[in-house]
């Protein structure tokens, strides 16, 4: 079946404010390092009346970069909370005020002749995505009918993928690149937040929050009519109404809570998995060795940010084909299947990087090694990550699932942007054999524990972890007390 044309342009709506944003700003900020730390050396000078030293300025440069995760981090840890309270469609819409105030603070930095506006515009980008990839997925899983909750929740990685390919874009030469637009460039963050608190006021709140949280029946049969039409309504009322009796009493769940309760163990090390892995897979590194891998390859340094645009495009294509796969082939192949194939390509692009001398087309196969690495994560854990974040947790324990996966996957992010560096001049092409080893246990975690859950209510697949548990319990020796500890808490 395909999408009533109303929830298409809902998840347009959510994500172009949602992990838009979040793409836009990891690749907006590789432009401008040059006439930026030069305006920090000169508002130095004007300061202090002396240089900065090139000690303070890669430490201020690299406070303005990474101050993003420390900004993420905090919107995830508050993202699930807020949307109990305020709504998924809510928290989504105020969620803007944190881009437009840091667009703000960004183009002020100039004209006022103070750079420290920009570590704090940095941080508050970083908020906003924090929040947006937290409640997005939530609102894209909770409006979207069953049989395309997949296709659908891809929403999610195809808008960051192409966040990061419109950052890359904005900051050509052609665009927004040269050194003086940088204020202009650091500034567009507030386009996407404008946009949607033009569009996204059009659609109805999540039907699962207005129905199950609110208990407001009238308001969930009007958001329904309006985004499923009235052909799938009916079956989708049902699997509401099952997760709603079940929820009867249940106040949602905090991230602590989640912790403590066995039913739901295996769901919480599982997400806490794939998280981490997301981040420490390898991919951050593809990405820094690209530069050096493209001049090895002869490319001109000119040329070199159209390559790299290249690579956005090809993750941003993978999204798209992941979204249009993931009905028909399921959750698990296509991310059992993308780990396995990044796993080899660790070991072809350690082979090359070794052999790089070897001969002149040796660095055409290192980028072959990059483009095929980068499109096996779009197929697989890219994609399908936050997917099964949605899907593993009822209504009242997604909203802190979240608040867990969104920490996890921040933490890694930032524990890859401090340790990365020093892990590639210690190891150097051998860095990727550890990627290769995670790669491959996440592929084999999967592969044991985790249950298909295309086409399953979340009901459903609550039930089949269920199982799990007991199948683990029964093979434990401490037999009662175990299977007394799998009843839900």
């Amino acid at each position: 079946s395909f999408p009533n044309k109303s929830i298409l342009l809902a998840v347009c709506a959510a994500c172009i404010g949602g992990t838009f944003q979040y793409g836009y700003n990891i690749s907006i900020i590789n432009a401008p390092t040059k006439p930026v730390q030069n305006f920090i050396n000169q508002t130095w000078r004007e300061r202090y009346n002396e240089d900065i030293s090139e000690k303070h300025l890669t430490l201020l440069w690299s406070s303005i970069v990474s101050i993003f995760t420390i900004g993420g981090l905090v919107g995830a840890t508050t993202g699930g909370t807020l949307a109990i309270r305020f709504g998924r469609k809510g928290t989504l819409m105020m969620n803007n005020a944190f881009a437009l105030l840091a667009a703000l603070l960004m183009g002020l930095s100039y004209p006022t002749g103070i750079f420290e506006l920009l570590i704090i515009g940095r941080f508050f980008t970083g908020v906003n995505a924090g929040i947006g990839i937290c409640v997005q997925p939530q609102y894209l899983g909770e409006i979207a009918p069953r049989a395309l909750r997949g296709s659908m929740a891809m929403g999610t990685s195809i808008f960051i993928t192409g966040g990061i390919l419109t950052g890359q874009v904005m900051g050509l030469n052609e665009l927004l690149g040269k050194d003086e637009y940088w204020p202009i460039l650091l500034s567009t963050t507030c386009i996407p937040a404008i946009l949607q608190l033009l569009i996204l006021p059009w659609f109805p709140e999540s039907p699962r929050y207005l129905l199950i949280d609110r208990g407001d029946d009238l308001g969930c049969r009007k958001a329904m009519k309006q985004l499923h039409g009235t052909n799938n309504f009916d079956s989708e009322r049902e699997d509401m109404e099952r997760e709603r009796i079940s929820a009867l009493g249940i106040k949602p769940k905090k991230p602590w809570e989640l912790f403590m309760d066995r039913s739901l163990r295996w769901q919480v090390i599982t997400i806490i998995l794939i998280n981490a892995a997301q981040q420490l897979n390898g991919i951050n590194a593809i990405y820094f060795y690209a530069d050096y891998v493209f001049e090895e390859a002869g490319i001109p340094a000119v040329n070199i940010p159209y390559v790299t645009v290249g690579t956005g495009a090809c993750e941003c294509l993978t999204a798209l084909t992941c979204g249009m796969l993931i009905e028909s082939l399921g959750r698990k192949v296509l991310i059992i299947g993308g780990y396995t194939l990044m796993a080899i390509w660790c070991i072809f692009f350690t082979l090359t990087l070794t052999f790089q001398e070897a001969g002149p087309w040796i660095p055409y196969l290192s980028m072959g090694c990059i483009f095929a690495f980068i499109l096996s994560f779009g197929l697989g854990p890219g994609g399908v990550t936050n997917i099964l974040t949605t899907e593993l947790f009822t209504q009242t324990s997604r909203p802190a699932a979240y608040m867990i996966s969104g920490t996890v996957n921040w933490l890694s992010f930032f524990l890859i942007g401090m340790v990365f560096p020093f892990i590639v001049t210690k190891l150097q092409q051998y860095c990727f054999l550890g990627f290769l080893v995670i790669c491959v246990l996440v592929a084999v975690y999967i592969f044991m524990i985790v249950p298909e859950t295309k086409n399953k209510t979340f009901l459903e697949i609550y039930t089949e972890f269920q199982s799990v548990e007991k199948r683990k319990a029964s093979k434990g020796d401490d037999g009662p007390r175990t299977t007394l500890l799998t009843t839900p808490l």
